[in-house]
């Protein structure tokens, strides 16, 4: 699979789990991840789930805008950077996301994130 595929079905499956059962996203990350989010880090898969799934807002739909991908290093790393808005339920108006994974192979065709840094923005 080339990389732009790689990234793109990583990142669709990064947002269908999210929006719809977020806990799920700890299969994604490893111990040695890093979440940067709102100005704090949040290392392991643990800590960075529980992070996820104790944000305010219950339910969302991420809705991707871009998706660039950059191979990252000798081991086969990729940085993916996205953009787009978050939908939320309630008439609320949509938030503007721009988010880096920086993805490292698990295994053949499959990634987990090493590190991953979100900003929201209006």
């Amino acid at each position: 699979m080339d990389p732009d595929s790689a990234a793109k079905a990583f990142v669709d499956h990064y947002y269908t789990v999210f929006d719809t059962n977020r806990a799920a996203v700890e299969g994604l990350f490893q111990e040695g991840s890093i979440l940067t989010f709102g100005g704090e880090k949040f290392v392991g898969a643990a800590a960075i789930t529980t992070k996820l799934t104790t944000l305010q807002f219950s339910s969302c739909k991420h809705l991707v805008t871009t998706i660039d991908c950059q191979p990252s290093g000798p081991a086969g790393g990729m940085l993916v950077f996205v953009s787009g808005t978050m939908h939320f339920g309630g008439g609320e108006p949509p938030l503007k996301f721009f988010q880096v994974f920086h993805l490292m192979p698990a295994e053949p065709e499959n990634f987990y994130v090493l590190n991953n840094h979100r900003v929201n923005y209006e």
